[in-house]
């Protein structure tokens, strides 16, 4: 597998690495020649992995295009969670005190380059963290507080390596493109209890209290224990075998952070974390249908540099859309050059990327439902009265949502569901809404959002109670795959 090296500026890199291409990340990401490179490693070393930065999008797409990053969004999410930096503490508990037993009962800091560290006697301690979070450069922060913890581990960057390190990160890093793997410990569980997420106080619930409730009796049909929780519950996860998110989801988000913890903690988890980062930003999306061939409105990735080149790729009107858009909100139908340009740049002020994207006028959206790469419900869901979207807000401020229709999926035309099976497929295998248009005989995929809406007399109008059991047999099924070792963790 070759190896990619991407950072900001290759030419102020202060670390020579030998038999690898340093490449500048704004290349990577906007250069086409890179989206149909295979087999490769993106070694990722910009200087901020933060949330939309540069660093964040290149793991990002790297995992679009089917290339390895490191380090991958799963792993930088890891690292801003606090949930899973004290999980990872609990679980080095015993290995931090052998290792530590000689030193005074403070604070201590230590670097690790893949998974090696100067720093003499922490070597094994090092490699367990870097299986645990997989990134180029790190820096652990630990103290002691009764027995030692992991107070916090974060990305090193090129230019806060020490001077005396140096040396030591080129020759680890050499060592490393090699082609050296890791491999991270796998969690089995035994008992067969579901906990389903929700909040009782949002408004735009994915699933309604009565929907809630008949998720809840189908399980119990099927032997499932089930009890509802909050947030406030994180911290009972390892009581169940399975977590069913159903509160609205997003990356910097407790419902992010539950559901990475439940994963780790061993447990089946719908709506899963990798699920959830890649339904979250609609760069990946983008990414990931082209790599797939998966027909979509035509579509461009847009940052600070080419935001006068959109209109010679896309006509007026055409739709821009923030990355972590949801329920139409950051979503924008420009009609005018001067419009885009402001618009634009306003989104550029929360994220370093944007999508510009063709606009495909219609009636309504198809909305297929599908879990477990099957489809599960198919409905229309039309625009609001007036509005370009299915949602729009009323002049007193209330959401104003166009009309539902549901069909049973044999009924839907079969271009449709097999566009939808496809995009879902790129995702993963759990529970999404493949949202699609129909112009004609083409059929486009405008997005697949995980999380998707099931309430009561809507989406399960033609199924009806069959719905919520078919959602709850895939639990099962996975719950009693992982009990006998057959199914990855």
């Amino acid at each position: 597998m070759s190896v990619l090296v991407v950072i900001e500026n290759p030419e102020d890199c202060s670390l020579v690495f030998s038999g690898v291409e340093s490449v500048a990340a704004r290349s990577y990401l906007a250069d086409e020649a890179f989206t149909t490179l295979r087999g490769v490693k993106i070694i990722n070393i910009c200087r901020s992995y933060r949330y939309q930065s540069m660093g964040y999008y290149v793991s990002l797409l790297a995992e679009a295009r089917g290339h390895k990053p490191v380090p991958s969004i799963t792993a930088i999410q890891d690292m801003k969670s606090v949930g899973i930096i004290r999980l990872a503490s609990e679980e080095l508990a015993e290995l931090m005190g052998r290792v530590l037993a000689e030193r005074a009962p403070e604070k201590t800091s230590f670097s690790i380059y893949f998974g090696k560290t100067p720093e003499k006697g922490l070597e094994q301690l090092a490699s367990r963290l870097f299986k645990l979070f997989p990134a180029p450069f790190l820096r652990a922060d630990l103290n002691f507080q009764n027995g030692w913890q992991l107070q916090n581990i974060s990305p090193l960057s090129v230019r806060d390596i020490p001077e005396e390190e140096r040396d030591f990160a080129e020759a680890v890093s050499t060592d490393y493109f090699t082609g050296k793997k890791v491999s991270i410990p796998k969690r089995q569980v035994s008992r067969y209890d579901l906990a389903i997420l929700h909040d009782p106080e949002e408004q735009r619930p994915p699933s309604d209290s009565r929907a809630i409730k008949r998720f809840t009796k189908a399980a119990e049909t099927l032997g499932l224990g089930v009890e509802s929780i909050t947030r406030e519950d994180s911290n009972r996860l390892s009581e169940f075998d399975a977590l069913f998110i159903r509160e609205t989801t997003n990356v910097d988000h407790h419902t992010y952070r539950m559901a990475r913890k439940a994963a780790a903690e061993g447990l089946v988890v719908i709506d899963d974390p990798e699920s959830i980062l890649r339904c979250s930003n609609k760069v990946y999306l983008a990414e990931v249908l082209t790599r797939h061939k998966i027909p979509a409105p035509r579509t461009i990735i847009a940052h600070c540099k080419n935001i006068d080149h959109i209109l010679e790729e896309l006509s007026l009107p055409c739709v821009l859309k923030q990355p972590d858009s949801a329920f139409s909100q950051g979503v924008v139908l420009v009609r005018e050059s001067d419009a885009l340009v402001q618009e634009a740049r306003r989104l550029l002020n929360k994220s370093d990327l944007v999508i510009a994207q063709e606009y495909l006028p219609s009636d309504y959206d198809w909305r297929i439902g599908v879990l477990d790469r099957r489809p599960l419900f198919a409905c229309k869901y039309y625009m609001a009265a007036g509005h370009w979207q299915i949602l729009r807000k009323g002049k007193s401020g209330k959401d104003i949502y166009g009309r539902v229709e549901t069909l049973p999926v044999a009924k839907v035309p079969k271009k449709v569901i097999s566009v939808a099976l496809k995009a879902a497929s790129a995702i993963g295998d759990g529970l999404y809404g493949v949202d699609l248009k129909q112009v004609g005989e083409k059929v486009y995929v405008i997005e697949v959002n995980d999380n998707p809406n099931i309430d009561v007399g809507y989406e399960d109008e033609v199924l009806q109670d069959e719905l919520y059991l078919r959602v709850m047999e895939v639990f099962l099924k996975r719950i009693e795959r992982r009990k006998t070792g057959s199914l990855n963790i």
